[in-house]
């Protein structure tokens, strides 16, 4: 049995970009350990913030995650540098790498961990905290020669779905360029995970989120149309997730995460 570390940004992004990943490995009975950069929102320590990390508790236990550890730092926001910290936080995308890298690695050598999960350089769709997420998780990963997969979609695939519908102002208010320049090109992906059987657990898992889907951002209007979608059909709109291992040089692409590419 594996030990699997997966490392993400805010409450949410564990099941948008590998709930179906840990839904399956914990059902096949491997240990899996949600690490959360950002646990302190964007207005500083509060009500809010508890609510989400609540949420994050249910959503990891729908999932059957073993554990969840939060590192500390605060949400970035899409301008990082336009916004001072809260109290008693750093935000996180200004928090010195080997501090971060420092924090993840105490994790990976506390669990023992056979495989990092992290993004890929552009952070998916380019928000600062994701960004930093890809730097830390790689210095961590470096630190403690643990391998990593860097969860993705494939850009053309991203392209095709938001170039003819204009979707790209949906998510955080990005234009659809940006959207289309993000994530990673499709020769470049070394995994692609079939996940349908774990959509119920998906979907509750992204469910659990209400802060999130309860509020009036773009990209919570398609949470909530997924969450409010019947789970055979969920199952084919989000039934896949990707993942680029670094270095990795292949023809074919893998079906499980536990297999290297190389």
């Amino acid at each position: 049995m594996a030990t699997v570390v997966a490392f993400h940004a805010h409450p949410d992004d564990e099941v948008l970009l590998t709930g179906g990943t840990i839904a399956m490995l914990a059902a096949r009975g491997h240990r899996v350990v949600i690490v959360l950069a950002c646990s302190v929102p964007m207005g500083g320590p509060g009500a809010k913030g508890s609510e989400r990390l609540d949420q994050l508790t249910v959503s990891a236990v729908t999932l059957g995650a073993a554990r969840v550890v939060h590192l500390g730092y605060a949400d970035s926001g899409r301008g990082p540098m336009l916004y001072p910290d809260p109290p008693e936080a750093v935000r996180f995308a200004r928090a010195d790498l080997e501090e971060a890298a420092g924090r993840l690695s105490q994790v990976l050598r506390e669990e023992r961990a056979d495989l990092l999960l992290s993004y890929d350089p552009r952070g998916g769709y380019g928000h600062p905290d994701h960004i930093k997420v890809h730097q830390v998780g790689a210095r961590a990963a470096e630190l403690t020669a643990t391998r990593v997969l860097e969860a993705t979609v494939p850009r053309e695939l991203v392209s095709a779905l938001f170039t003819p519908a204009r979707l790209g102002r949906l998510v955080n208010g990005h234009h659809s360029r940006q959207i289309r320049a993000g994530f990673t090109p499709r020769g470049q992906i070394t995994h692609r995970i079939s996940v349908g059987r774990y959509a119920r657990a998906k979907q509750a898992a992204l469910a659990a989120h209400t802060s999130y889907t309860g509020s009036s951002s773009r990209s919570a209007r398609l949470a909530r149309v997924a969450v409010a979608l019947p789970v055979p059909i969920f199952a084919i709109a989000l039934g896949r997730e990707w993942f680029a291992e670094p270095g990795a040089v292949t023809a074919t692409v893998s079906r499980d995460v536990l297999r290297p590419v190389r």
